[in-house]
């Protein structure tokens, strides 16, 4: 997929925006804090180096057309408050996976709805996708309000290779003719 140039994405509260180096120290602590990886099957960051090595991995991942991630903000302050990514695109660039993670003190106030309506829209509008799917932990129940709020359904005998604790859910877009 072609991403270039990026697209910043804003709704009423949040600006989404391109992830930059100035994000190092957010990103090791949303790659490394108990309640926001408790769900997540990896091994937590240890040092700044790790985020610097993920925000690598991004970058190339954009440049490759492989990934598009946005650090998520409020529009009047510009410090990361979590992130939410397009990734994981089929072979026939029909299909795409969601993920997301939001600083916990930001949890449970609509920010994660508001932007995934954002993706969502950018996925299907802008990127012709068909289908979007998102993995998340069996237990996580604020994951799963968040997607099926969003017209995701559990992808009944679809299994996360990586990971067995995990459910697939998935959203189609609509058709414009």
């Amino acid at each position: 997929m072609n991403f270039h140039p990026f697209s910043t994405l804003q709704t009423e509260r949040l600006n989404l925006r391109k992830t930059s180096m100035k994000d190092l120290e957010d990103i090791l602590f949303l790659r490394s804090d108990p309640t926001v990886n408790k769900y997540i099957d990896r091994s937590p960051a240890q040092k700044l180096k790790d985020a610097e090595d993920f925000f690598n991995k991004i970058s190339k991942g954009f440049d490759e057309g492989k990934n598009i991630n946005w650090t998520i903000t409020y529009k009047d302050n510009d410090k990361m408050i979590g992130s939410i990514c397009l990734w994981n695109f089929s072979e026939d660039e029909k299909i795409g996976e969601v993920g997301y993670d939001l600083k916990p003190e930001f949890q449970g106030q609509g920010i994660m709805t508001e932007a995934l309506k954002a993706i969502l829209n950018f996925g299907f509008e802008q990127l012709k996708l068909e289908k979007i799917e998102a993995y998340t932990h069996h237990q996580n129940e604020s994951s799963k309000r968040l997607l099926v709020k969003n017209n995701f359904k559990i992808i009944k005998g679809k299994i996360d290779e990586y990971n067995s604790n995990n459910i697939v859910f998935q959203c189609e877009s609509f058709h414009v003719t």
